[in-house]
């Protein structure tokens, strides 16, 4: 209401009722990513970071808001309000981590072994009296997908692959020159001259031959199987 007093005749004054006095305002903004994507058994940092026209004092709050990908109701599964109170019952119980720093901004909150019925929309809901105008909440996409399976050898896979085939290999190797050795001593009998050597003298030639040829055979496999067995043990 405005009252115009003449008096005196020069002088004008202006009186304004209370309900036309000017208002300060304030405002707070709230932000996170539009969208997140994790593998399960991921740990997920849902970031959340606000400003605002007045210091955060012990009267600011933070809430989440998790609603499923599937639909249904949303329900607030984090509060702080000078602590952070964790979900104690829940899908998300044990799992949720505070990150915040008000001081900073922040109101972010961790979410370990993702899961895939984790999937669905976050919201971040800022209240820091007397900031009552903006942009107090923000929404993030959170999408979990099964994690991609990687090639592992069992125990038994790596046994038959570093020590079955190798030995297996090793021991054809072996039965190889043992054969080789054996052509080598029909070829010595095929060859003698009893004229030039006495039968005991032959036989006791072709005995040290062969067993030779057998102790060579040996000494070389035996060598061979040692390393084949050392390299497997270092790859298991």
């Amino acid at each position: 209401m405005l009252l115009l007093l003449l008096h005196p005749p020069s002088l004008i004054f202006f009186c304004f009722s209370s309900s036309s006095a000017p208002h300060l305002v304030f405002s707070i903004k709230v932000s996170t990513p539009a969208e997140l994507h994790a593998s399960v058994g991921d740990v997920v940092t849902l970031s959340c970071s606000f400003t605002s026209s007045s210091t955060p004092t012990s009267k600011m709050t933070v809430d989440w808001i998790y609603r499923p990908q599937t639909g249904g109701a949303s329900e607030t599964f984090f509060h702080f309000s000078s602590q952070a109170f964790p979900p104690t019952q829940g899908q998300f119980q044990g799992r949720i981590g505070w990150q915040g720093a008000p001081s900073r901004g922040v109101a972010s909150i961790s979410l370990s072994n993702a899961t895939l019925n984790d999937n669905g929309t976050y919201t971040c809901s800022v209240r820091n009296p007397p900031d009552v105008h903006g942009s107090p909440t923000s929404k993030t996409l959170l999408t979990v997908t099964p994690k991609k399976s990687s090639i592992r050898f069992s125990d038994v896979s790596v046994l038959i692959v570093f020590i079955l085939i190798p030995s297996g290999i090793l021991t054809l190797i072996l039965i190889g020159r043992m054969f080789c050795c054996g052509n080598r001593h029909s070829q010595s009998k095929a060859y003698r001259s009893t004229i030039e050597v006495t039968e005991g003298a032959e036989y006791e030639a072709v005995r040290e031959k062969r067993a030779t040829c057998y102790e060579r055979c040996l000494m070389v496999n035996t060598f061979v199987f040692s390393q084949h067995i050392n390299n497997s043990t270092t790859h298991v």
